[in-house]
C-alpha cells in the first residue's frame, strides 16, 4: 500500500486548514480511459463522487472519455465513444487504438507521468488491456471499473488480468467471488443504474409529450442498441417482430429508443434499407427511461439496457445477432455461459442456465420468435407477472446493496492509501 505520508490529498472539508507543507508537492492524479457510451455513464458516476470529496487542485482527474465524464469533473484529454464496436474489432479500429495507445504513453511521459498515480480503465478490455500494460510499466496502480467478462468467455484471460490489475470493481453480484477465487483482488460495488431512484413524476411529464397517436396496444419499446454493428444486425429483426405483431394486432404501436439524434438518423436509414419505416413507430432520442415507462413490453438488443428495463419491472424479450462467420469460427468455442442477458446471468449467478427473460442469443433468424413471446405476455395467464416478480428479485440485489459511486470511490482511496 502507498505510504500515506507522501500524499497531498485531503477531503474538501479540510481544505481550509493549514497544510503548507503538503502544498509544496504536486497533487496526485487519476487517469480514466473509457471507449463506449456505457463506459462514459459508469465513469461519470464515480468521477462525480470523487469531485464531492476532492477539488480539482487536490485530485486532478484526466480522461480519454465522453461528455458525461467531462460534466462530472474530469479533464478530457481526448473524446472517445462515438463509434464503439462490440466483439472483435476490424483492422481499422485496431490501428486506431494502437495510435491512441501511443498518445496515452506520450501524454504520461510528459513531465514524469503528470503526477498520475492510478489508471482506471472502464470496461472495453480489448481497448483497455494494452493501455493497462503502458500504465503498469510506469508504476501506476490499475483499478478496473467494470469487470472484464472473463467468466463469460475466453476465461484464459484471467492470467492477463491478474498481471494488469490491482483491483477489479465489479458491477454484478456474483463477480467478486468468481475473481477472488482465481487470485484477482475484486470488490462488488453495485451498479450505477441503481445509485438513484427514478423520478417517476418527471418521467411521466416527458411521456405525456409523446405523440398523441401512440394510444394503441400493445405498446412496444424497441431498444436497438447504440453500436453501429449491433444496430445494423439487430434492428431489422426488431422491426420484423413489430410488423408481425401489427399484422395480428393492428393497434400495435412502438417507440424506438435512440441514444442520440445521430443514432436515430442511422436507424431510419437501416429501416429504409430493410422494408421501410413502419406506421405508428416513433423515435425518442436520449430518454430511454421515458420510453420504458411508456411501454407495455420491450424488444431489446442484449446489453446494459436490460437492467434499465428491469429497474422499471417491465417484461422484455432480448436478442443479439453476432457476426455469423466469426461466431461459428471462434465465438462458440470461447463462450462458457448458458445464458447471456444480464438479468438471466444475475438470476443464475453467472454461469448457470436459469432464464427469467426469454433471450434469443445468438440469433440468425427473423423476428417471429420475438413476436411469439410478446403474444405470450398478452395471452398466457401469469406469464407477465412471473417475469416481473423475477426482475424484482434481481433489482433488489442492487437496491439493497452498495451505491456504486460511493463504493468505487472508497475502493480507489483504499487501493491508493488516500
Amino acid at each position: 500500500m502507498m505510504d500515506q505520508s507522501r500524499l497531498t490529498l485531503r477531503p474538501l472539508s479540510l481544505s481550509n486548514q493549514d497544510n503548507s507543507a503538503a502544498s509544496t508537492e504536486a497533487p496526485k492524479g487519476l487517469l480514466f480511459t473509457a471507449f463506449e457510451p456505457s463506459g462514459d455513464d459508469h465513469a461519470a458516476v464515480v468521477i462525480m463522487e470523487l469531485r464531492k470529496r476532492y477539488s480539482a487542485e487536490e485530485l486532478p482527474i484526466y480522461a480519454w472519455g465522453g461528455p458525461k465524464m467531462e460534466a462530472a469533473g474530469a479533464t478530457i484529454v481526448e473524446h472517445t465513444g462515438d463509434d464503439a464496436v462490440m466483439g472483435l474489432p476490424g483492422f481499422k479500429k485496431i490501428m486506431e487504438h494502437r495510435r491512441i495507445n501511443g498518445r496515452v504513453a506520450k501524454w504520461l511521459d510528459v513531465k514524469g507521468r503528470r503526477g498520475v498515480v492510478a489508471h482506471i480503465p472502464v470496461d472495453s478490455p480489448a481497448a483497455n488491456f494494452p493501455i493497462c500494460r503502458i500504465t503498469k510499466r510506469r508504476g501506476l496502480k490499475v483499478i478496473h471499473l467494470v469487470a472484464p467478462q472473463i467468466w463469460a468467455w475466453a476465461s484464459w484471460r484471467i492470467k492477463k488480468l491478474r498481471r494488469l490489475t490491482d483491483m477489479v470493481l465489479c458491477l454484478l453480484p456474483f463477480e467478486e467471488a468468481w475473481f477472488v477465487e482465481r487470485g484477482v483482488p475484486a470488490k462488488f460495488i453495485g451498479h450505477p443504474l441503481f445509485d438513484k431512484p427514478l423520478d417517476i413524476s418527471a418521467i411521466d411529464d416527458r411521456v405525456a409529450r409523446f405523440p398523441a397517436s401512440l394510444t394503441g396496444t400493445p405498446k412496444l419499446a424497441i431498444m436497438p442498441g447504440s453500436r453501429p454493428s449491433e444496430m445494423g444486425a439487430c434492428f431489422p429483426i426488431l422491426l420484423d417482430a413489430f410488423r408481425r405483431l401489427r399484422a395480428d394486432f393492428p393497434q400495435t404501436c412502438a417507440v424506438v429508443a435512440a441514444t442520440r439524434p445521430e443514432v436515430a438518423e442511422r436507424l431510419r436509414e437501416i429501416a429504409i434499407e430493410t422494408g421501410g419505416w413502419p406506421e405508428d413507430v416513433h423515435v425518442v432520442s436520449g430518454d430511454t427511461d421515458a420510453v420504458i415507462r411508456w411501454c407495455d413490453y420491450a424488444l431489446v438488443v442484449s446489453g446494459t439496457v436490460t437492467l434499465q428495463i428491469a429497474k422499471q419491472r417491465k417484461p422484455m424479450v432480448a436478442v443479439y445477432q453476432p457476426n455469423k462467420f466469426v461466431f461459428k469460427l471462434i465465438g462458440q468455442w470461447l463462450v462458457s455461459t448458458q445464458v447471456f442477458t444480464l438479468p438471466n446471468l444475475i438470476a443464475s449467478a453467472g454461469t448457470g442456465g436459469r432464464t427469467i427473460i426469454p433471450e434469443f442469443i445468438p440469433h440468425f433468424g427473423d423476428g417471429e420468435p420475438l413476436a411469439v413471446e410478446v403474444i405470450k405476455f398478452m395471452r398466457r395467464t401469469g406469464y407477465t407477472d412471473d417475469q416481473r416478480r423475477e426482475l424484482d428479485a434481481v433489482c433488489r440485489r442492487f437496491e439493497d446493496g452498495p451505491r456504486a459511486g460511493a463504493a468505487a470511490a472508497d475502493a480507489i482511496e483504499e487501493v491508493l492509501g488516500f
